[in-house]
């Protein structure tokens, strides 16, 4: 059974970037439909296949104001692209996992131990019917407290209630970051009814399926976790709290930004904006007012991005956390790289270390393309570049000036980074063969 599956299992990068690309293609052209605009005129295509594919590859970059451009109807279609985007990543990261790695335990231990070499049709069904329950029991409680706040809080009718809070709920948890305000959440800075509750969205949507239901299943046994999960919390609490005191203390006195509120206020928007770096695109303070060293701050922690097998993009905590400590054990001189109780295979660090080359590698030639193309900053454009790639959404206000090849050029970062880590890493662990034979050792210089 196994093995006629894997037969046919050959080549999942295309499934992945076919499967994408047709939803990106589909979505364009309903978004060029005339109902789709509240002109009534359809949009220039390189708008309406921006906004698909930042929808579908949950980033959040936008050439035009959501509410302001796009039609109800045309919003209910970035809403479903962005739940399809969203589902689908989560879906097929997961599926990935298991397939590739051969491991069940899905209820028991969760891709950290007991290695199988088989996969029956109930564990997938059984996984994808999860994955999509879990993502919809988070997202219809995020939307009733929205809808609960924006009430009561704001005077919405409840119809506009709900409206708002279904899709800011839809849009956080898929770390979308889509906002129906065309200063995205800045409106919101000082409640943390709203701020709070996007963020948590953010957070559990960016953790991970794998590692939100080993959670739910022995958050009080942390010496139990994986290392997958290990991993992930270390370094998902770290840069949060690393992130909010980073960007609380820089902005502080910056009037552009936290300098008019409170410190309660300043802390909590400290906290948001620690949170969206990790790829989600909403903003509740002038991203465009940030000094030189948040906006350094943000491309390390965009560029990081969120768990594996979620909703967030980057090149993924796990990827950095493992190269982490794979350089801790050579510091020590250790010729085995150990999580806690665990071995990581030599396997899983070279994944780790090309997956991160190759996303240096791109950034770097994407940056240089976009300063050839415009007159910005190094500091903006390096921003944009990093947000497109790591599917965060974020911008200094660069993304509607400009030029079509320059957008262009963003839509092929937003798609790469969407599908990058998932199609490079099933590439890889599909390509992994032992030789007969070994070559002779020669040591070169490093350093």
């Amino acid at each position: 059974m196994w093995r006629r599956g894997a037969d046919r299992f050959q080549h999942p990068a295309q499934v992945i970037a076919g499967g994408f690309a047709a939803t990106v293609l589909i979505g364009t052209a309903l978004l060029m439909l005339p109902v789709a605009t509240r002109a009534g005129d359809p949009p220039p295509l390189i708008d309406a296949l921006f906004t698909a594919t930042s929808a579908v590859c949950v980033t959040g970059l936008v050439v035009v104001d959501t509410a302001g451009y796009w039609s109800p109807f045309g919003q209910l279609v970035i809403l479903t692209l962005i739940q399809i985007g969203g589902l689908g990543i989560m879906t097929l990261a997961t599926l990935l996992t298991v397939l590739l790695s051969r491991r069940l335990g899905l209820r028991a231990r969760f891709l950290a131990q007991a290695e199988t070499k088989t996969l029956s049709l109930r564990d997938v069904r059984r996984v994808v019917r999860n994955i999509v329950l879990f993502s919809l029991a988070v997202e219809s409680v995020v939307a009733v407290v929205l809808t609960v706040r924006f009430a009561l809080g704001y005077d919405y009718p409840w119809g506009r209630a709900a409206y708002h809070g279904v899709f800011h709920a839809v849009s956080a948890f898929n770390n979308a970051g889509f906002a129906l305000y065309a200063d995205s959440l800045m409106g919101f800075v000082a409640d943390p009814w709203v701020m709070v509750t996007i963020a948590v969205a953010v957070i559990v949507g960016g953790l991970g399926f794998p590692v939100v239901f080993e959670l739910l299943r022995s958050w009080r046994r942390p010496r139990s976790w994986s290392v997958l999960t290990r991993i992930t919390m270390v370094l998902t609490v770290s840069l949060l709290v690393l992130g909010t005191i980073v960007f609380t203390l820089v902005e502080l006195r910056n009037p552009a930004t936290l300098g008019p509120l409170d410190a309660p206020q300043k802390l909590l928007a400290g906290f948001f904006a620690s949170v969206m770096t990790r790829t989600a695109g909403f903003n509740s303070i002038d991203i465009a007012g940030l000094r030189p060293e948040s906006l350094l701050l943000s491309d390390v922690l965009m560029f990081i991005g969120g768990g594996s097998a979620g909703t967030a993009g980057g090149v993924k905590v796990t990827t950095v956390g493992l190269l982490a400590f794979v350089l801790w054990a050579e510091m020590r001189g250790e010729t085995k790289v150990n999580v806690g109780s665990r071995r990581v295979p030599e396997t899983n660090q070279r994944q780790a270390l090309a997956l991160l080359l190759l996303a240096l590698g791109a950034v770097a030639v994407a940056t240089f393309a976009l300063l050839a193309m415009t007159r910005y900053t190094l500091d903006q454009v390096l921003f944009e570049v990093i947000s497109a790639f790591a599917t965060v959404g974020l911008s200094t206000g660069i993304t509607a000036g400009l030029p079509p090849a320059a957008d262009v050029l963003l839509i092929v970062l937003m798609f790469m980074g969407r599908i990058g880590p998932l199609t490079v890493a099933s590439a890889l662990a599909l390509r992994e063969r032992s030789r007969r034979y070994e070559l002779p050792e020669e040591r070169i210089i490093v350093g």
